[in-house]
């Protein structure tokens, strides 16, 4: 068996404080989602400003990357290349830029969702989020 590290409180905080800062730096109005490996729900920020659907959508994105194992672009450029079929895929509905896998140790172990903003600033501030657990 395999030992393997799992998002804790403290590393959630992190995330969504360092995710927030950078909204705030930009003027960005945005919803940051944090889920563990299994797309469960850990903590959420919305920020004053950002729209109701977007603490939706930044769950969806988060929960995406993190049982998809990948960026949510990966599926958004499957999905503008022509491969529509994979909007049926199951249990993934946020297949837009802005949901990151959270990595340690090269396994999976959690996932940001940020939306709000557009779709390639939503995973910048996801991923400032991320930076902030090195």
């Amino acid at each position: 068996m395999k030992t393997k590290s799992v998002l804790q409180h403290d590393d959630v905080s992190k995330v969504l404080s360092a995710a927030k800062a950078h909204a705030i730096a930009h003027g960005w109005a945005v919803t940051i989602a944090v889920v563990d490996d299994g797309g469960h729900l850990l903590g959420l920020t919305r920020l004053d400003g950002a729209p109701p659907v977007s603490a939706h959508i930044g769950v969806a994105k988060a929960k995406t990357a993190a049982l998809g194992q990948r960026a949510t672009k990966v599926y958004e450029d499957i999905i503008n290349k022509g491969r529509t079929a994979f909007l049926s895929a199951p249990f993934i509905e946020g297949m837009l830029e802005g949901g990151v896998p959270v990595v340690v140790d090269n396994q999976v172990v959690g996932a940001v969702g940020v939306s709000g903003v557009q779709s390639h600033e939503d995973a910048q501030i996801a991923q400032a989020g991320i930076d902030a657990l090195s």
